[in-house]
């Protein structure tokens, strides 16, 4: 069974060029799925889903990241990098000092991860665009939210440092082969 690795952080971060880079490497990665479920409520006349409909985003959410989790366990590589795990909805929707169902939580619990990484705010890099509507400060807020989620769910948390790509991937990987 593959170790599922988790790299999160809060928006402009760095999660997916450092998952590009992973699966340029060669490793089985997946992908963010909620640039997709904005893009959906876009097309149906919803500018930003999570804004005015967080539980019906996170929803959609969930569904998408349990599928993740289960196609990962299946991969028969020994590695499978994620963009953002189970544990981001709820830190969101914290964020967004909204409820979470109790379906969040139990999925939480249920779908664990080998090893979590997250990477800090980094002003220099952070960039907002279509789907990314949050500011540097919200970004920010969001982060101390997914830490909070991480460790309330058990998981000890790798800080990924800043620094150039290739360092940021090479810290990753070694982290995980000598863990």
């Amino acid at each position: 069974m593959a170790k599922t690795i988790v790299i999160s952080g809060g928006p402009g971060s760095g999660k997916t060029t450092i998952i590009n880079q992973l699966s340029q490497r060669g490793y089985a990665c997946y992908d963010e799925i909620s640039r997709d479920i904005i893009q959906e409520g876009q097309e149906a006349g919803v500018d930003q889903l999570f804004l005015t409909h967080p539980e019906l985003f996170s929803k959609k959410l969930l569904k998408g990241r349990i599928q993740q989790y289960i196609d990962a366990k299946l991969v028969t590589d020994s590695i499978v990098f994620l963009d953002r795990g189970i544990p981001d909805i709820v830190a969101y929707m914290d964020f967004k000092k909204e409820a979470s169902p109790k379906s969040f939580t139990e999925a939480c619990e249920k779908c664990v991860y080998d090893f979590v990484f997250l990477l800090p705010p980094w002003e220099n890099i952070y960039k907002q665009d279509n789907e990314r509507y949050e500011t540097f400060e919200e970004s920010k807020a969001i982060y101390e939210n997914l830490k909070n989620a991480y460790i309330n769910y058990g998981y000890e948390i790798v800080e990924v440092p800043f620094g150039n790509l290739i360092d940021r991937v090479n810290y990753i990987l070694n982290v995980v082969e000598y863990s």
